[in-house]
């Protein structure tokens, strides 16, 4: 009786510190909580690859994941006063608000243990990042530089980022192509729109297109991935066009050469090759998922590498320099 007791006191101490916590430091709280979903969601999705059935725990936990960083960054932005994408720690869980959500309409499309497998532990170790290894005063939100006062804020920033989260998840995709299946061969079928149509070739006869064509686990998730790349392509696309114009208001010039923007565009460079070697060069076999899963370095150099260097204009979120 006594054991009941005290196990029932130290469960409503926790939660008491922990709804104290929530109402004055809420962001913190959240992020914390987001870390142990996604600690949760790990064994569960990998249990399911091993079931080889999709898992309605895991997409259940993912939607509340996202929605518990979507509360995170509306706190931010309500104490900030700004759009909480201003230094590393929020661009690290807009970042992961940007996958989560991109894993939800992925599995809307092809429903396979597949795609949460691979998209969470990245998702895990991104808010572990932001919550363990940044150093405190990072994770405070400051007060904007002049240069970042500007409307151009939501709409590059958050393109930018939601293009990063779009083409980490084709590179993901195209890494499992290269394990699903190896032993078959792999038949391109997304056509030069990224709409999933079929590209008809030498191979299948006129009268063969009119039944149904069955795709192989690689064949859908090689389709998911050229569309999530084409997608996060016209993203950083834009986003590359609307930071032009924003640094010609900032600084008075269109393009610097700044590192970041550099880089940025060794990555627009690098999936324009991509798609261009797709639709135009025709190829097949697993040469473009091997290419697309390269690009997951590209972003990551993109993103965090150059942010490291603690030079540029774009140094804001650094951490070593």
């Amino acid at each position: 009786m006594s054991l009941k007791i005290k196990t029932g006191q130290i469960l409503e101490m926790i939660l008491d510190n922990l709804f104290k916590n929530l109402i004055y430091e809420p962001v913190s709280v959240l992020g914390l909580l987001v870390f142990y979903f996604l600690l949760i969601n790990i064994p569960i999705s990998l249990g399911a690859v091993f079931k080889k059935k999709a898992s309605f725990t895991v997409r259940l936990i993912t939607i509340l994941t996202n929605l518990l960083i979507t509360l995170q960054l509306i706190f931010r932005w309500s104490i900030s006063g700004h759009f909480p994408v201003s230094n590393l720690y929020e661009s690290l869980y807009f970042l992961t608000w940007g996958i989560t959500l991109g894993q939800l309409l992925i599995e809307r499309e092809y429903q396979s243990p597949i795609i949460p497998s691979i998209a969470i532990p990245i998702e895990l170790f991104t808010v572990a990042f932001a919550c363990f290894v940044l150093p405190d005063d990072l994770k405070l939100s400051s007060n904007l530089v002049p240069a970042l006062r500007s409307s151009w804020l939501v709409m590059h920033v958050s393109v930018v980022m939601l293009s990063y989260a779009a083409l980490i998840i084709g590179s993901l995709l195209s890494i499992s192509v290269l394990f699903i299946n190896k032993n078959n061969p792999l038949q391109i079928r997304s056509s030069s729109t990224g709409i999933g149509g079929f590209k008809v070739s030498n191979n299948y006869p006129l009268n063969d297109l009119v039944e149904p064509i069955e795709f192989s686990h690689s064949e859908e998730l090689d389709t998911l991935s050229y569309r999530s790349i084409l997608l996060g392509f016209v993203l950083l696309t834009l986003g590359l066009i609307s930071g032009a114009v924003w640094a010609n208001e900032a600084w008075g010039t269109w393009w610097s050469w700044d590192p970041k923007e550099t880089w940025a565009f060794i990555s627009w460079l690098f999936y324009a090759a991509y798609l261009h070697m797709r639709i135009s060069k025709g190829w097949q076999g697993r040469k473009p998922a091997l290419l697309a899963s390269s690009g997951f370095l590209v972003v990551l150099v993109c993103y965090l590498g150059v942010n490291f260097l603690g030079i540029g204009l774009h140094s804001y979120g650094w951490i070593f320099g």
